[in-house]
């Protein structure tokens, strides 16, 4: 027997096709089209890139491509407003990188 929680799933299916930013349990910032997930919350992204913050340089961005990214490695999961993502000067923004996850 497969137990699927509704609200998570319905909540995910707004997001299909759009774009999300995901912070995995080890601080790394990712941003991509979501293509598909499932209810270990185990995601598909699509043009994916990896976004590296310092405090020397602006924020790398690395492109990924296709990425799976595991459920159990996610912290956070949101939405990606496209019109205020692109209205960010990422080159020229500086923050501390985001800590891992300590249990």
């Amino acid at each position: 027997f497969l137990f699927v929680d509704c609200t998570f799933y319905s909540y995910f299916l707004e997001f299909l096709e759009d774009g999300v930013l995901v912070v995995t349990n080890d601080g790394r910032v990712m941003v991509g089209e979501l293509k598909g997930f499932d209810q270990n919350i185990n995601v598909v992204m699509a043009e994916c890139q990896e976004r590296i913050f310092s405090l020397e340089a602006g924020v790398q961005m690395n492109s990924l491509g296709l990425q799976v990214i595991r459920g159990d490695n996610i912290s956070l999961i949101g939405e990606l407003v496209p019109e205020e993502d692109e209205s960010v000067d990422f080159p020229s923004l500086r923050a501390e990188p985001i800590k891992a996850v300590t249990h």
